[in-house]
């Protein structure tokens, strides 16, 4: 996991214990522009970090083609 700690509003004890819902592998933390994401690079998605509450809902998840090109949702 890459952790920016200045920007980060996930706990790092959250960020831990959180894994992919859909694979249950780890997962990378990434605050950039766009905001805060974490991204499962073994299934492509990308799940949105809301208010510092990660979106952990298979369904909202972007795909990481998409984050990687700008699109939103």
């Amino acid at each position: 996991m890459v952790l920016e700690e200045e920007k980060m509003t996930v706990s790092k004890e959250l960020l831990e214990i959180l894994a992919c819902p859909k694979c249950k592998g780890d997962l990378e933390y990434v605050s950039d522009d766009r905001g805060e994401v974490l991204i499962c690079r073994p299934c492509a998605l990308v799940y949105l970090v809301k208010e510092g509450i990660p979106v952990m809902l298979i369904e909202e998840a972007l795909s990481l083609e998409k984050w990687e090109t700008g699109e939103t949702v």
